[in-house]
């Protein structure tokens, strides 16, 4: 494998702003990989659109990532990757992984009285995405799901330790803890975000799985079984190691990057991405 390909970024997309805590999990644990992201912030949210209108919204990106030279693609959405991830995979004709499975691995791994917890977005849940997966490694693990649809929107308000949302919390999670779950999949790229809320609320007993750091980890391992890890560090003064690009609101994206992600933001350009 030459060094230049290498040293090509990987691509990373979502429907909007969740998918920055996959990226800031790439930064943290592949530190020497630089990235390409797209949120499509124009589009936000996929939850309540077709499988259909997911598909041509995914392949429209793909064509905009492979634009710049990427050599990987990591689906930073939930909705995304239980819709679309085969037409991806198709189209992209390079390695793709989203953040289904390597959740779902995590889970099935983690747990001891076989019942498992998934907190996500409704189009997750009713994809049954998570059960699918972790039923295709042990079909004995009892998976119980919830929607948890105002969590989203509490998280970009920036409402990450209020009484508010710990009460919302609270009233998602009481069906699941009731039936004695052991481990709890934060199955929407926003959750990592109110991760010590959560701890907090359901205690020590239920083991978190993040879905953004483990698919971090998988991205991870899979450039190293294809020779694609990049050896060469970021330079501090490398002027673009990280690309971001957006279909609107491009300040508002900025804003909410510089809030989570261990490195300054200083812009996003707006791609008119219907166009790919």
């Amino acid at each position: 494998m030459s060094p230049a390909k290498s040293e090509a970024p990987i691509g990373v997309f979502d429907s909007g702003l969740g998918g920055l805590t996959v990226a800031r999990e790439i930064m943290r644990n592949l530190p020497k990989e630089r990235i390409v992201y797209f949120g499509d912030t124009a589009r936000v949210p996929y939850g309540n659109k077709s499988k259909t209108t997911v598909i041509r919204y995914s392949r429209q990106i793909v064509r905009f990532l492979k634009q710049q030279e990427i050599k990987a693609i990591v689906i930073a959405c939930n909705t995304a990757t239980s819709m679309a991830f085969d037409e991806v995979r198709e189209e992209a004709e390079i390695p793709v992984i989203g953040v289904v499975e390597p959740g779902a691995v995590m889970a099935a791994r983690t747990t001891v009285n076989k019942q498992v917890g998934v907190i996500a977005t409704r189009a997750t849940i009713q994809t049954k995405a998570y059960t699918k997966a972790i039923h295709a490694i042990d079909p004995e693990i009892n998976v119980i799901s919830q929607a948890g649809p105002l969590l989203v929107p509490l998280v970009e308000e920036g409402w990450l330790h209020d009484r508010i949302t710990d009460e919302i919390i609270m009233r998602y999670l009481d069906d699941l803890l009731e039936h004695d779950i052991d481990t709890l999949i934060l199955g929407c790229t926003h959750y990592p975000l109110l991760r010590s809320e959560i701890r907090k609320l359901v205690g020590d007993k239920v083991t978190l799985v993040n879905p953004a750091y483990e698919t971090a980890k998988e991205l991870e391992r899979m450039l190293a079984e294809s020779g694609l890890e990049n050896e060469k560090a970021v330079e501090p003064d490398e002027p673009y190691p990280y690309r971001f690009f957006v279909s609107d609101e491009a300040e508002r994206f900025t804003d909410f990057a510089n809030s989570i992600l261990p490195v300054d933001i200083k812009t996003a350009r707006i791609i008119p991405i219907e166009e790919y």
